[in-house]
């Protein structure tokens, strides 16, 4: 049983790195307060707990740059004393910055306070693992603050248009994927390189780059096709797909619920449920007793009818011959057909009560799309 603390645990990616150890079993994690650091005996009983500390807990935006300096090398300073005081040694990783090879204070701070750390680990039995992170994103960043990512989504997202300053390129991870660099780093010493004595550095490599204004085509493609359209945008490439779930944390509350347009005839009635960029679209529909939707084929698409209710009689022929292939499906144990290509196709409600139909299709609905010829079966 690891017994595992994170200053900084209620920030960003103190909050994601806390929601992800808690479902583990073998971790027990102690609950952190941002006032310890005001209490020497709270920090001592917090510290006294923990065989791994996580430090987070850091002040990357103020006015005065002295004051970011002189808070970051005070809650370094807190800790490593809270362990001496009580004699503890626990493994420290300590969350640095690509700042710190840079000519200001926030990075100043963050080279001083690994090297303090370095200096306790090497008088005593602790380890210090230090990590230099590239920029972060994902869901609940805040908005102006954690970075370009949140501020752009959040304002996108809530109709208002952001500015781009500085359309430089962005090394950027996702937050999932650092969270699990720092669980690999609590357990395991691999590709850590030794600094000192009982002190280890990994430099964290950015898993993506993007130019500003790249970040922001993207995110307004969201806002358009996603909010506006109701289409998923491609979730194939993992990048596009993190920054998509980032994006969809800030659409706010009052969007939903979104309704569907409903189109209604004597047969029953027909929704599409989703339609995306990359597989297609979903829709669903009711069909009243003695009626047959459907007699086309496809000489590209794929399609599959799910009955989920009430009893239907699904019909495929092959285009130029006379074989009739007959599926008869009942919603009470819900089963699909897939429509082959060049097999004209039709499903009829053979019950008493209402039918009712999935439809999933690997391209949008396109009444000019040529794909579609109607032939009876």
């Amino acid at each position: 049983m690891k017994t595992i603390g994170i200053t900084g645990q209620k920030g960003f990616v103190g909050n994601h790195l806390y929601t992800k150890l808690s479902l583990d079993e073998n971790v027990k994690l102690i609950p952190f307060n941002r006032s310890y650091f005001e209490n020497a005996e709270d920090l001592e009983n917090f510290v006294a707990q923990c065989d791994t500390i996580v430090h987070l807990s850091a002040m990357n935006r103020h006015e005065d740059q002295q004051v970011i300096y002189n808070t970051n090398i005070e809650l370094v300073e807190k800790l490593i004393a809270a362990c001496v005081s009580k004699k503890h040694s626990p493994h420290i990783l300590f969350s640095s910055s690509t700042q710190e090879s840079k000519d200001n204070l926030y990075g100043k701070s963050k080279k001083e306070g690994k090297l303090k750390l370095m200096e306790w680990a090497k008088n005593g039995t602790g380890k210090l693992t230090s990590l230099t992170i590239p920029n972060v994103f994902g869901p609940f960043g805040k908005p102006n603050f954690n970075s370009v990512v949140a501020t752009f989504c959040y304002k996108v997202a809530n109709g208002e248009q952001p500015e781009i300053l500085n359309d430089g390129e962005v090394a950027l991870i996702y937050v999932n994927e650092l969270v699990q660099i720092f669980i690999d780093s609590i357990y395991s010493d691999d590709n850590k390189s030794i600094i000192s004595k009982n002190s280890f550095e990994l430099q964290i490599e950015a898993t993506s780059k993007k130019k500003v204004s790249e970040l922001l085509a993207l995110i307004t493609g969201y806002k358009k096709n996603y909010m506006e359209n109701g289409v998923f945008p491609s979730l194939e490439d993992s990048f596009e797909k993190a920054l998509f779930n980032t994006f969809r944390c800030y659409v706010p509350l009052d969007h939903y619920p979104v309704k569907y347009t409903k189109h209604t005839d004597p047969r029953g009635s027909f929704v599409e449920i989703a339609k995306t960029q990359t597989s297609g679209q979903f829709s669903f529909s009711t069909t009243v007793p003695g009626i047959t939707r459907g007699n086309h084929f496809h000489t590209r698409k794929a399609e599959r009818f799910a009955v989920i209710s009430g009893k239907a009689l699904i019909q495929l022929r092959k285009i130029g011959t006379n074989e009739v292939i007959d599926y008869y499906l009942d919603g009470k144990e819900p089963a699909y057909v897939d429509m082959p290509i060049w097999y004209t196709h039709n499903i009829k409600n053979i019950g008493e009560d209402e039918l009712i139909t999935l439809f999933w299709i690997n391209e949008p609905y396109n009444p000019e799309n040529a794909d579609t010829y109607f032939e009876n079966v």
